[in-house]
């Protein structure tokens, strides 16, 4: 990909609008657009980075075998009725009429719908347990859409939901959901503290929210440091596993200003542990029994002839804030340099050629190598205007693929200019180069 050829409107400072570092850099880079109040274009280079975060986000989830549905944007308010929900939900559900003036509604969550699905589907117990999900885009009408995409009005989301028999088996859905969030943000090289949480408009009494350290957060975190040291891999997806991965989490204080009691937190955590600081919410997971399947009679057929109720559980990640979540947590503002993990960068590498206008050979071997990373699975891009030096890395600094080649008057034979973005130059050949960045492709 040639830069000259990209879509990516690149402006010279930060609009004046953008208050927080992922907003900044996302109107900067042209990652988005403001369509208007909390609603947005996304663009190449931002839609590029989001397809590959929703990427992640659906292995992870396969691999705990959830099955992936998808529901539509647009709900009848007749569910919403039945669950008791449509009339509590607020201001933030957006209530439209079709021409035959029935109420639907944009859908802000699909507890309601994916009960609908489950209860005229499955009948017996036999089936269980169920754990469906999807990717789709929420509506939720905030009085105050502000920070660009991390408060929005539309969002792109990942919302799982688990159907079982009895409370004890929605607790091992539970617990795997809460490994397999884990696993997904430590894929995007991000330490995501599991916090007890406030359930909210979803209800239930049991729910953890994943948040991410930033001092531009929503969240105000109370912690214990060495919830930190934990160490979550190597477990193994059964009951008595999955309970003890999560029980270590629950030894250490770690809750959100919803939960947040001062006398407690000084109680449990000595004072060099505490931590108190701000947070972004990337993900959030509930349980709560049957508070829709029992309004909506979503039961199945146990041994002896019985019916019961059905168990469920809710889990959310958010994918578009993600996007604006890594910003927070990588973005050098001060030195206007972004570092995306390789997992979800635009581009894995930028090749940045000197051009002279009465020489092409730079430009022609930065055409051969591209050609040669692509074979290797190696998405490249090359700055092929004619700008300074420093221009072009500067640019490249802000777009934020990990690894740089410079191809200019030190490039000698063989060897080309090669570096970790904000790290040190180093002369090596091509081949090095191909096994340095597949190495780290292959790690994430």
């Amino acid at each position: 990909m040639h830069i000259s050829k990209s879509f990516i409107p690149i402006l010279k400072n930060n609009p004046s609008e953008a208050k927080i570092k992922s907003h900044q850099l996302m109107l900067r880079v042209g990652m988005i657009k403001q369509s208007s109040a909390g609603i947005y274009s996304w663009l190449p280079l931002g839609f590029k980075v989001m397809k590959k975060i929703e990427k992640i986000v659906r292995e992870e989830q396969n691999k705990i075998g959830a099955q992936e549905i998808l529901m539509p944007t647009i709900q009848s308010s007749e569910i919403w009725k039945e669950s008791g929900r449509y009339e509590d939900y607020g201001e933030e559900m957006l209530r439209i009429k079709d021409r035959q003036d029935r109420e639907m509604l944009y859908g802000p969550t699909n507890e309601e719908l994916v009960t609908d699905i489950f209860r005229s589907s499955i009948k017996s117990y036999k089936s269980l347990p169920q754990l469906l999900y999807h990717i789709q885009w929420k509506f939720r009408d905030e009085i105050r859409p502000r920070f660009g995409i991390m408060r929005c009005r539309e969002f792109y989301m990942k919302d799982a939901y688990s159907f079982d028999v009895t409370d004890e088996d929605a607790l091992f859905s539970y617990n795997k959901f809460f490994l397999s969030y884990l696993k997904t943000f430590k894929r995007l090289d991000l330490t995501a503290i599991p916090m007890a949480a406030d359930t909210g408009p979803i209800g239930g009494n049991l729910s953890h929210e994943f948040i991410i350290l930033a001092e531009t957060g929503e969240s105000k975190i109370y912690a214990d440091k060495r919830i930190f040291d934990l160490n979550f891999e190597g477990t193994k997806l059964d009951v008595k596993s999955l309970l003890e991965m999560r029980s270590q989490y629950e030894k250490f204080y770690s809750v959100t200003d919803d939960k947040f009691k001062e006398d407690e937190f000084n109680e449990k955590v000595s004072e060099k542990n505490r931590l108190k600081t701000k947070g972004i919410e990337v993900g959030h997971i509930f349980y709560f029994g049957d508070k829709y399947s029992k309004p909506m009679e979503a039961a199945v057929d146990l041994p002896g002839g019985k019916k019961d109720y059905v168990k469920m559980g809710s889990y959310g990640i958010g994918v578009s804030r993600l996007v604006g979540a890594i910003i927070e947590a990588k973005y050098d503002e001060k030195n206007e340099i972004m570092k995306w993990p390789i997992s979800v960068a635009p581009y894995d590498i930028a090749i940045i050629p000197m051009i002279n206008k009465n020489d092409t050979s730079a430009l022609d071997k930065a055409n051969k190598i591209s050609l040669e990373l692509n074979q290797n699975n190696i998405d490249a891009i090359i700055d092929d205007t004619d700008e300074n030096l420093s221009s072009k890395v500067k640019k490249m600094n802000l777009i934020g693929a990990p690894y740089q080649i410079i191809i200019g008057k030190q490039t000698e034979g063989d060897l080309f200019e090669f570096k970790e973005i904000n790290k040190e130059t180093q002369k090596i050949n091509l081949k090095e180069i191909i096994k340095i960045i597949n190495k780290q492709k292959a790690q994430n």
